[in-house]
């Protein structure tokens, strides 16, 4: 397995004295961080907790920090991100978003839900089949976004760009979020999220070797790694993916981090995990929903099957084959999901546990 890193929005003397005088590929590349405007809408700080029998049964001290606690409608990982790109879009007057994900895309309901707030026409290019009309795709249409489906075969990009054409012509000004809202401005919410770990920390008075995700689209591993690497940290950024190869991802995370910092010049310590995407995005078998349930029964605490599921399990795998003996203190981010229990996985895990 392999590793990365974050950085620090708060002002605090001792550590800009501290930053000044280390290098990073020469000069101190914050100050586009301390320019960055956002909202003030997620739940921050979201706690860390420590999964005591994960931990006995590892034999290692498990944390999770829970970003599935930064709101309901706008729950997980993606409003982070969103707090920075609906600022900006707010701040250029733009009046209408568009943006992408799957048919059950966490990303696409945070948007729709921070666009009511900030009274912004939200248009959702979703790509997938509709079986039911659950989960975060009805939440989209309960938040008012207008929902316009693609075929798996058709490119989200192409889609978007069509579709804001078209409002253009109707005379919107259109603001176009990627997936995830992974680019460099969504990114600076886990750079964010870096300096609030690095905080708890201190006031836990631990440190963690690693820190642990799923990715997606890869905005907030390179968040995380920025942070880490401005911070001079050896802590290591572990990514799991839950979708794609760890080539495409590394590819999209290296782009990412050259548009928030054009100087950095070595991405070796960028590591993605591939061998957990299972049967594919947003699929489970019937042996990784008895993980989630199992792991529900422990700890009290319910994973999602797109992201955290396939990454938690992951891990755990990874630190029973050894690749973790050099870690004491682990931490795992919860980022969302819940809603993406569709009724054909609900029932498969009805049947599993009466099957008990």
């Amino acid at each position: 397995m392999r590793e990365p890193t974050e950085p620090n929005i708060e002002h605090r003397p001792e550590r800009e004295e501290h930053r000044r005088r280390k290098k990073f590929s020469g000069e101190r590349k914050v100050s586009r961080m301390e320019k960055m405007q956002k909202l003030n809408i997620a739940n921050l700080s979201t706690p860390i907790q420590k999964l005591e029998k994960t931990s006995h049964k590892l034999g290692k001290n498990i944390f999770i920090k829970r970003d599935d606690f930064t709101g309901t409608e706008i729950s997980g990982n993606k409003v982070r991100k969103l707090e920075y790109s609906i600022k900006d879009a707010l701040d250029k007057g733009y009046d209408t978003v568009i943006t992408t994900g799957g048919v059950q895309s966490n990303h696409a309901r945070a948007t729709a839900a921070v666009c009511a707030m900030e009274n912004l026409e939200c248009h959702l290019v979703l790509r997938g089949e509709v079986k039911e009309f659950e989960g975060n795709l009805f939440l989209d249409h309960m938040l008012g976004a207008e929902v316009h489906m693609i075929g798996d075969g058709h490119s989200r990009e192409a889609a978007m760009e069509e579709l804001k054409i078209e409002l253009e012509r109707q005379g919107k000004k259109v603001y176009v979020i990627p997936v995830g809202a992974s680019n460099a401005i969504g990114s600076y919410g886990y750079i964010n999220c870096y300096d609030e770990i690095k905080k708890q920390e201190e006031d836990m008075n631990i440190h963690f070797d690693s820190i642990n995700i799923a990715v997606g689209s890869g905005g907030t591993y390179a968040g995380l790694w920025y942070g880490n690497k401005q911070d001079d940290s050896k802590k290591k950024i572990l990514g799991y993916s839950v979708d794609d190869s760890k080539e495409v991802f590394t590819e999209s995370i290296i782009h990412i981090l050259r548009d928030i910092d054009k100087d950095i010049d070595n991405f070796d310590d960028i590591f993605i995990n591939d061998e957990y995407v299972g049967i594919g995005y947003a699929k489970a078998t019937d042996e990784e929903l008895a993980f989630y349930i199992d792991f529900a029964k422990s700890e009290g605490i319910v994973l999602d099957p797109a992201y955290t599921g396939k990454a938690f399990r992951g891990m755990v795998d990874e630190i029973k084959q050894g690749n973790y003996d050099d870690q004491k203190n682990v931490l795992f981010i919860h980022t969302g999901g819940l809603q993406g229990y569709t009724k054909e996985m609900r029932d498969r895990i009805n049947d599993i546990i009466s099957s008990e």
